[in-house]
């Protein structure tokens, strides 16, 4: 009888900080910008310069620490992680390791069962990001760039109780909406902002124990994620079956070949010869400091989907897909607060605005038009100053550049038509013209109308009112021949 065999995981996520400045210097974190252009003494390791901790810093990982249900350490300090690399500056990381400023948390998931989920966080610890190498294949060497040395980021460490690649991908969408709603971090994994290392081990079923884990990085998305996952699972099963031992190391998963490969074997602590900071101060966080940080925290999700059932009576549907992001469903909020509508803001977010964000690669994160110009839109349509086509045709300029409405349709000359001897002029000209469709209409072909209404429409430029142009051939079609 075969063996069954359980997957065993936990991840180390790194989310990057959306402070302005450096965790411990005020280098401006921006990402791109010249080569060591955003640097410092402090960040480039410098000797005798000293670093401060940016309070920000601070704030953000209480912050996710309260909303993850986190034990916030009260009395904390930064060690130094000692390892030997050239985008490591100083030759050491400035981390935590003995007293991370969150610990003993967890949240909530949906497995594919149906049923809900605690995953457990270990700890959440802030740390400073390490330069970047870039390889020069032309000159045979490779440069280094300091200006992502020092940003800011929390490394959150969950407990091994992931057990498939559905509850991996549940729970790091639940972590990247909460940081998100927080405001803390645009969590993009294409730019790196939010960054997964995954830990994943096998056992017999049933087994007390767990297997010998690896850890494999370099996964910048779910889907990269899913598939090493799988694929690291197999190749473990593999040498169990075979009889063989499964190495703890780390490995650096290939999307396009599909495959993992060893990088080194995986370091304990000690490998790191940690000890603490001696140029950090002590950081201790007050009663009133911790009030505060709870007092900030925002509506998450799962309240203003309650809230969005309750006050604005739209589908379930519509519902889950706007509060998928944060900036989404503040458009949507704020939108409605200006027009009053929020079935027609709701149809234009569920509609064209994804329509637009799918085929041009758009991130909720990105959307540049405003709430105003929204609200403006749907007021010209409703008083079909313009009909539904020009809008469109308004909304995908306003989705790239944010017009002004009422002017690009006073520009472009978009205004609705409501002059009924010319709609009549045009009607008859198409009735005319299209004696078969006539015919079959009167034949008792409704179909036949729509061509009508179409070749009308297309006559007078998408800028008549197309319940006017419906009712005047009507009209027209109803009286005798």
């Amino acid at each position: 009888m075969a063996k069954e065999y359980e997957t065993v995981i936990g991840l180390e996520v790194h989310v990057e900080l959306a402070t302005k400045t450096k965790i411990f210097c005020g280098c401006p974190t921006a990402f791109g910008g010249e080569p060591n252009t955003h640097t410092c003494p402090v960040c480039t390791g410098m000797p005798g310069s000293l670093p401060v901790l940016n309070k920000q810093v601070l704030e953000y990982a209480i912050s996710v620490g309260i909303a993850t249900n986190c034990e916030i350490t009260r009395y904390g300090r930064f060690d130094r992680k000692n390892y030997f690399y050239p985008d490591n500056p100083q030759n050491y990381q400035i981390s935590q390791l003995y007293l991370p400023i969150c610990r003993n948390g967890g949240v909530e998931i949906e497995t594919k069962e149906g049923g809900k989920k605690i995953v457990g966080i270990h700890e959440i610890h802030m740390e400073e990001d390490a330069g970047k190498l870039l390889h020069d294949d032309w000159e045979n060497c490779s440069l280094v760039d300091y200006n992502r040395s020092g940003v800011p980021l929390i490394e959150i460490v969950s407990e091994p109780d992931m057990r498939n690649a559905e509850e991996v991908i549940a729970y790091l969408e639940k972590l990247r909406l909460i940081i998100q709603y927080l405001g803390v971090s645009d969590c993009k994994l294409q730019e790196g902002s939010m960054r997964a290392d995954v830990n994943l081990s096998v056992r017999e079923k049933g087994a007390a124990s767990f297997g010998t884990r690896t850890e494999m990085k370099n996964l910048n998305s779910f889907k990269a994620i899913m598939r090493a996952i799988e694929g690291e699972r197999e190749r473990q099963i593999d040498l169990l079956e075979e009889g063989k031992e499964v190495i703890q190391e780390t490995r650096r998963w290939d999307d396009v070949k599909g495959e993992s490969y060893a990088m080194r074997s995986k370091e304990d602590a000690q490998d790191y010869r940690y000890f603490p900071d001696p140029d950090l101060v002590p950081i201790v966080v007050s009663d009133e400091m911790l009030e505060e940080l709870k007092s900030r925290q925002p509506e998450f999700r799962t309240a203003k989907m309650a809230r969005y059932r309750e006050e604005y009576g739209i589908p379930d549907y519509d519902i889950e897909m706007i509060t998928g992001t944060k900036r989404m469903a503040d458009l949507f909020e704020e939108t409605t607060a200006l027009c009053g509508q929020p079935k027609k803001v709701s149809n234009w977010l569920m509609g064209e605005t994804m329509r637009l964000m799918k085929e041009k690669d758009v991130d909720a994160e990105d959307l540049r038009f405003s709430p105003e110009n929204l609200a403006k839109l749907i007021a010209l349509v409703d008083s079909k100053a313009i009909n539904g086509q020009s809008a469109k045709e308004v909304f995908e300029v306003m989705f790239e550049q944010d017009i002004e409405p009422e002017r690009y349709v006073e520009e472009k000359g978009l205004k609705t038509v409501h002059d009924e001897s010319a709609l009549l002029k045009a009607v008859e000209e198409v009735l005319a013209g299209n004696p078969q469709s006539v015919a079959d209409y009167r034949g008792g072909k409704e179909k036949a109308l729509g061509f009508l209404v179409g070749q009308t429409m297309k006559a007078m430029k998408g800028k008549a009112e197309p319940g006017m142009v419906n009712r005047l051939l009507r009209e027209k079609l109803s009286q005798p021949e």
